[in-house]
């Protein structure tokens, strides 16, 4: 297949277009700069230049596609709302475009909170949760299954972990924890995140294009919660740091996201698609020193 990328040059993209190159398929990735152009010609992909504010060639790329990944987000708190309503416009446009043509759009999204235990494919994006940005555009994406095309959301855990990962909310923390001169965790630590090798979520991605229906709604979850006081205990071993509980209200923004339980599954997901994640754990990846010895 022809197979349309956003986000290409991201950390699952990348690893999207190695896995689909791999499995003989066309690849075209949108690109911003002329790094990213390289990156994927070296990988063995084709680049269109041009970012999300560039409507008409990404809906014309959309066009010449049999599948599309939707995997790139502006996350400029600056401008949030404008961010939002323009990716929401987009996908309008790629509505008109595809209506009735049975290919295939999967967009990229999170997975949802569940108050009462571990949230399932069934459950919401709550719009104030830690996921709930972007519940519109997710709205959106699940619409256009209603307009004859193959749609849907690949919902990511708050963890895509592996070696390479220089931005995620994981080296985000082992640095945050070098500020404060410790191995943090918020209460007593059981609260859960959960948590996807970066290889296993392209792979589940690429399930989705190849052959998942309308409407699904995916989750790559390989770690349905790890505990954070046993990430925080691994961190500080690797960094010699001390292990200890934080107040929350002391780290502003990612105070919330260190210290709630956002426990999910995939259980629906492996029965829906052939999909059986096979990489490493997150505390595997943790203890491999790729977050705490310079190697991200």
């Amino acid at each position: 297949m022809r197979i349309f990328i956003t986000g290409a040059t991201g950390w699952i993209g990348s690893a999207l277009v190695g896995d689909l190159l791999a499995r003989g398929h066309d690849v075209v990735g949108l690109a911003r700069s002329d790094a990213s152009e390289e990156r994927l010609h070296t990988m063995g992909a084709r680049s269109v230049r041009g970012d999300m504010t560039d409507h008409d060639r990404i809906v014309e790329q959309v066009r010449l596609a049999d599948a599309t990944a939707h995997l790139a987000f502006t996350l400029d708190f600056g401008a949030f709302e404008e961010t939002i309503d323009n990716e929401v416009a987009l996908l309008a446009a790629v509505g008109d475009a595809l209506a009735d043509s049975g290919r295939a759009f999967f967009a990229a999204s999170g997975t949802p909170t569940n108050a009462a235990g571990t949230a399932t494919e069934d459950d919401p994006l709550d719009p104030d949760g830690p996921a709930g940005a972007r519940a519109r555009t997710a709205s959106a994406v699940l619409g256009l299954a209603d307009r004859g095309i193959r749609a849907g959301l690949v919902r990511m855990p708050r963890t895509v972990h592996g070696e390479g990962d220089r931005n995620g909310l994981i080296a985000a923390l082992v640095g945050l924890d070098r500020q404060l001169g410790v191995a943090a965790y918020v209460g007593d630590g059981r609260n859960r995140w959960p948590a996807v090798h970066v290889g296993d979520a392209a792979r589940l991605v690429r399930a989705a294009l190849e052959g998942a229906p309308a409407g699904a709604v995916l989750h790559a979850v390989a770690e349905e919660g790890v505990r954070m006081r046993d990430v925080a205990e691994v961190i500080g071993r690797r960094t010699g740091l001390p292990v200890g509980a934080v107040d929350p209200t002391d780290l502003g923004v990612f105070g919330a996201l260190l210290g709630g339980d956002q426990p999910a599954s995939s259980v629906r997901t492996r029965g829906l698609v052939d999909w059986r994640p096979t990489g490493p754990t997150l505390l595997e990846d943790l203890e491999a020193g790729y977050y705490t010895d310079g190697r991200a």
